[in-house]
């Protein structure tokens, strides 16, 4: 599958990007003073700013033949619109700066992609920084009609966006605003130094994001995001919500991934790192990495209503474990310590299970009877990283055993395969997943190891502008346990940095389903 995702500045802005290719950031600022704060930030010498004028009229002059911005439009890479505005929301207060994902008279409304890659530049470089819609008035707006235009979410007003991006015929544009105030008008200057003083210290992040403006190409990798595993958790709780309402308890999160968390969160469940958190009598649903048998046994004691949504494949890894144990064998469980599905497997038999990370661990492996060892694998390892551990297990206890089929699950192992096909073809790669999710952090050594730089990011903000400084394949592929909605925002962040042809490969297809326990069917 092959998609092109144009630059939202229009159909010219190839040809500008290439003629382009040495020039640096354009900014337009409204008036004077907003004009040298932005002057005195910049660090590149290509760098250009012109002054606007305030308000509709005049920002609407730039456009004609002859107009300021035309010759400074042909040379520049990409154009950010700054200067001050007024705060709207509550929250937003002196010397924040507004990212506008869209900017809009009430009529007329043009979407910028991107908003929350820029924001996210701008914090880490330690400013305050929100992504949100931006409205453009006619004349200076009264405190007494804030509230009016917040209730439509919009984060800040101000009197020639709209008109500046419009002019921009051609060119990626970004508009970032250093609220001065809580109302235009009179009382701006409450708060102004503030406004400039932010407005100087974004513009080095505005340069930066003009740099990384180019048309690229996206290798999609597939299958990526969610696998039937996590569906079935997240349905879990879910249907627990709408059949036993809120609160419903999750022990730990059901599946490691902060949007999804978060998403749960908005909808009553509650999250706990252990049982004494729940009220008696609750329902408490167990995440997907599964729980050791002392888990269930307090849940039992606790008089706990128990919905259990330990991925099927997690499951059959402790049955192993329970099994080997029984018939006298040591259990080398090659995993991670620490992590929620390990500590669930090491509690199955505890008397008969040891931990292997690594080829060293496995020297260091000291058993009573050489030939009553057994091995079982986190499900969500790299294939090589448990191979060499495995090896070296085979090597020490010639006659161990094996688990009766893989423990690392088939959505990890697709996963990884396919991130390596794009990583053969692409400059640079990035993950979605959060860190503590080890099928993602894999996904990312596996790009490593195959010579392509790889990020893992939850989210198109994460994404650092640098990262993409003379990359113009981008591969993308999501963890396991990643929303496939954070896939389409990272595409559409990326667009907002010139045109995108996104490219899926698709390495195999995926079917499993898994059934959902009877308390919530």
């Amino acid at each position: 599958m092959t998609e092109t995702i144009p630059d939202p500045r229009g159909a010219e802005a190839d040809g500008v990007l290439s003629a382009a290719a040495g020039a640096g950031l354009l900014v337009f600022a409204p008036l004077r003073f907003e004009a040298n704060a932005v002057r005195r930030g910049l660090r590149q010498p290509a760098s250009k700013v012109v002054r606007t004028g305030m308000g509709a009229v005049k920002a609407q002059a730039l456009k004609a033949p002859g107009g300021a911005a035309a010759s400074p439009l042909r040379s520049s890479r990409g154009v950010a619109v700054m200067g001050t505005a007024a705060g709207l929301a509550d929250g937003v207060k002196p010397g924040d700066l507004i990212v506008a994902t869209e900017v809009t008279d009430g009529e007329h409304t043009v979407k910028l992609p991107g908003a929350d890659m820029i924001a996210g530049e701008l914090r880490r470089a330690g400013l305050s920084a929100r992504a949100g819609k931006i409205r453009t008035v006619g004349r200076l707006v009264k405190n007494s009609e804030k509230a009016k235009l917040a209730e439509g979410g919009y984060l800040a007003a101000d009197m020639e966006s709209l008109h500046l991006v419009n002019a921009a015929v051609g060119q990626p544009v970004a508009v970032i605003r250093a609220v001065s105030d809580g109302g235009v008008g009179p009382g701006m200057v409450t708060g102004g130094l503030a406004a400039l003083r932010s407005l100087r210290l974004a513009a080095p992040i505005a340069e930066a994001w003009a740099a990384a403006c180019a048309s690229r190409t996206v290798l999609l990798a597939g299958p990526r995001s969610f696998c039937a595993g996590v569906e079935r958790a997240i349905e879990i709780v879910e249907r627990a919500l709408e059949l036993r309402g809120a609160p419903v308890y999750v022990r730990k999160q059901i599946v490691h991934n902060t949007r999804v968390v978060h998403d749960l969160e908005e909808r009553g469940a509650v999250f706990v790192d252990e049982l004494d958190e729940v009220p008696d009598g609750a329902t408490v649903v167990f995440s997907a990495h599964g729980v050791a048998p002392a888990v269930r046994t307090d849940a039992e004691g606790r008089g706990l209503s128990v919905i259990d949504a330990t991925c099927p494949l997690v499951s059959k890894v402790h049955a192993e474990a329970r099994r080997f144990a029984r018939e006298g064998y040591t259990v080398a469980l090659i995993g991670h310590a620490g992590h929620e599905e390990v500590e669930g497997t090491l509690g199955e038999a505890p008397e008969s299970t040891v931990l292997v990370q690594t080829a060293s661990d496995v020297s260091a492996l000291d058993v009573a009877d050489d030939s009553k060892v057994a091995y079982l694998m986190q499900t969500t390892l790299a294939i090589d990283e448990a191979s060499s551990v495995a090896t070296a297990l085979k090597d020490k206890f010639p006659r161990m055993r094996a688990p009766g089929s893989d423990d690392i699950c088939y959505a990890t192992t697709n996963r990884q395969a396919a991130v390596r096909a794009v990583a053969a073809d692409a400059d640079m790669v990035l993950v979605a997943g959060s860190k503590n999710s080890s099928n993602s952090v894999r996904l990312v050594e596996r790009s490593e190891r195959a010579g392509t730089p790889a990020h893992l990011i939850d989210g198109a903000s994460d994404i650092s502008l640098s990262w993409l400084s003379d990359v113009s394949v981008v591969g993308l592929t999501a963890g396991a346990s990643a929303p496939p909605a954070v896939v389409s925002e990272i595409i559409d962040a990326l667009s907002g940095l010139g045109t995108v042809t996104v490219t899926e490969r698709i390495t195999t297809q995926e079917s499993v389903q898994f059934g959902l326990p009877r308390e919530v069917r």
